[in-house]
């Protein structure tokens, strides 16, 4: 378990995030809607309410996140929260060993050495200290390069403890075969007071918060098109959900898509 120090949060992020990756990839970051078929990027936190590194990670992942709505971009963000903090004076009530294990995987995959807080990935392709707004400002504009397949949430709805969706994912990029598709529900938002640990005596705030995760279906290079009904965890908040899908590579660990629906949100159409 390795806490990183990073670059402390910059509050001009409009300035030296979301302007310049516009200007570098308007195809992408232009023109669009929170349902458009414009492809997304995936930022994934690696966060623990446990480390004292990690408040300026979630700052971060925040501002992003808000910049999403303003410019109505596609970047799609999540924050999971790792269990191997849990045991240092303060137990994250957001943790999951599952997202631990996803971390793992991730590092076994970019060759690192192990996992550690905070940390970022995007697109399942470049990982580094989640609190840099410089190393997240370039692997925006790397990612914002390369091909995807476009994902829409085109309806998600309640039904009692079930949530019903449909997704629709396009053809995948050109020498991508097949590819699993993942939907992820989680808070948009959550608060808490720390009492105990480094944090202690903090109010922390989340963005995104995972707190469910599955591999609904395999897409293949002719892209998705189906109906899903999912069971929701029983101490979910139905008013403060969101949804998040995106396709990713079993092998490599590649996001090709990525979108995002705030449940309850209405959508722009044009």
């Amino acid at each position: 378990m390795k806490c990183a120090f990073g670059a402390a949060f910059v509050s001009l992020l409009t300035t030296l995030l979301i302007v310049p990756l516009a200007k570098q990839s308007a195809t992408l970051l232009s023109a669009q809607t929170s349902q458009s078929s414009a492809p997304g990027i995936l930022v994934e936190l690696f966060t623990s309410e446990g480390c004292s590194s990690c408040p300026p990670a979630d700052e971060l992942l925040r501002q992003l996140d808000a910049q999403r709505s303003a410019s109505k971009s596609q970047i799609v963000v999540l924050s999971e929260h790792v269990d191997y903090w849990d045991g240092t004076g303060w137990r994250d009530r957001f943790s999951s060993r599952e997202y631990t294990d996803r971390q793992e995987e991730y590092a076994r995959r970019l060759g690192i050495p192990g996992p550690y807080t905070p940390e970022m990935v995007v697109d399942g392709k470049q990982e580094f200290v989640g609190n840099s707004l410089h190393l997240l400002r370039d692997a925006l504009e790397k990612a914002a390069a390369r091909p995807k397949a476009s994902v829409l949430i085109p309806a998600a709805d309640i039904d009692g403890n079930e949530l019903k969706l449909k997704l629709v994912v396009s053809a995948l990029p050109p020498g991508h075969k097949r590819a699993d598709v993942y939907v992820a529900i989680a808070d948009n938002a959550d608060q808490t007071p720390v009492k105990g640990g480094e944090n202690s005596g903090r109010e922390l705030r989340h963005v995104a918060v995972l707190r469910s995760l599955q591999k609904v279906a395999k897409a293949g290079e002719e892209g998705l098109q189906k109906d899903f009904t999912l069971h929701l965890p029983k101490d979910l908040n139905k008013d403060n959900l969101r949804v998040v899908a995106f396709v990713q590579e079993s092998g490599n660990a590649a996001v090709l898509g990525s979108a995002v629906r705030i449940l309850g949100e209405k959508i722009a159409t044009r």
